[in-house]
Parts: C-alpha cells; sequence; structure tokens
C-alpha cells in the first residue's frame, strides 16, 4: 500500500494556497451576492454571455432535426463550461476547475428562471419564437410542475457551488496538511510545497 508521501509525489493536481483559497471564497462571496441581488436568475455580466451560449446551442444543433434543436440552447449554456473545466481538469488546475464548475452551476439558476417560466410567458425571448421550456415541459406532461422544477433545478445549482466550494477547500487543507504529514515539506521538492501553504 503506497504512503501518503507516494502519492503526493504522483498527485496529478497543482496544489492550491491557501491565499488563493480565501481570495476564491471572498471572490465566490461577492458572486453570490451578485446573484441574490439581481434580477432572480439573472446576473447581467455573466448571463449576458450565456445567452450566447444559449442561442449558440440552438444553432449548432437545428441540424439535427427539431427536436434536439429544442433542446440545444440549455445544451449550449451547459457545454461549454463543461469544455473548460475538462481542459482544466486534464491540466490538474483545481482553482481553474473549481471557477468553471462555479459558471457550470450559476446556469442552473438561468434554465430555472427560464423553467419557472414556462407557463407564464412573461420573458421577452430573443427574437421572439416559441418558449423552449413550455414545448419541451408541455411534451413530457408536467407543465403544470414548471415552478417546481425550476425550483429543484435552482436548489442543484446551490448544492453544486457548496460542493464544489468544499472540494477545493479540501484540496488545499487536505494537501498542505498531507504533506506536512508525510514530511515532504523540507524535502527536495520544498519549495511546490511551501507554495501551497502560504
Amino acid at each position: 500500500m503506497e504512503t501518503i508521501e507516494e502519492w503526493l509525489q504522483k498527485e496529478p493536481w497543482q496544489p492550491v494556497p491557501k491565499g488563493r483559497f480565501l481570495a476564491f471564497s471572498a471572490g465566490l462571496a461577492i458572486f453570490i451576492a451578485a446573484v441574490l441581488l439581481s434580477e432572480p436568475g439573472f446576473v447581467m455580466c455573466l448571463d449576458s454571455a450565456n445567452l450566447v451560449f444559449h442561442e449558440a446551442g440552438h444553432f449548432c444543433c437545428r441540424y439535427l432535426g427539431p427536436s434536439v434543436e429544442l433542446y440545444g440552447g440549455t445544451l449550449g449554456q451547459l457545454v461549454f463550461p463543461l469544455v473548460l473545466i475538462g481542459s482544466f481538469w486534464r491540466q490538474g488546475l483545481p482553482l481553474s476547475c473549481a471557477v468553471g464548475w462555479i459558471w457550470l452551476f450559476e446556469n442552473f439558476f438561468n434554465i430555472a428562471r427560464y423553467v419557472a417560466d414556462a407557463r407564464a410567458g412573461a420573458l421577452e425571448l430573443v427574437g421572439g419564437g416559441e418558449h423552449d421550456w413550455n414545448t419541451i415541459l408541455a411534451r413530457w406532461d408536467v407543465l403544470a410542475y414548471d415552478t417546481t422544477i425550476a425550483a429543484v433545478i435552482r436548489g442543484c445549482g446551490w448544492a453544486g457551488i457548496a460542493i464544489v466550494w468544499g472540494w477545493l477547500g479540501w484540496r488545499t487543507w487536505f494537501r498542505a496538511n498531507s504533506a506536512r504529514s508525510a514530511g515532504v515539506i523540507g524535502s527536495p521538492r520544498r519549495d511546490r510545497f511551501e507554495d501551497e501553504t502560504s
């Protein structure tokens, strides 16, 4: 069975210095405040970009048929952050990965806003046309539960953000404490782990 020191030597993720985790936490707190203080489910600077990805998703999926095109908007909002997350994941960059996950889960609030509007139809749609989620939920015969489904999606968004923050915090402190207890700090790799504990 490998020791903690052996695991740390081959572990592919870069360490997250405590100072950077605290800065990330402060930025996340500001972001959460912006979400809570904005129009529900729409943070102007971020969701304006998400809207572009939504429309791009419709455009990219239209060649796969009208059913796929209908789902393409929501898929577009989710695929672009997932591509970014995958890139950071392969590079072993946990902090960048966490930012990508936060972006992904923030999209859940915007999607929930759209789902909750399925029956009301109060949102102004880009270019007019059909309301994606009115059509989708009607097809599934669950249109009457639009606000309940939206609440579940919104809850998943908040849970996802909390899990990402917890995961990054665990990586920050577990890695630093494991390195210290394994005696890696002070080894030839000292510089890498000193950065982590600063």
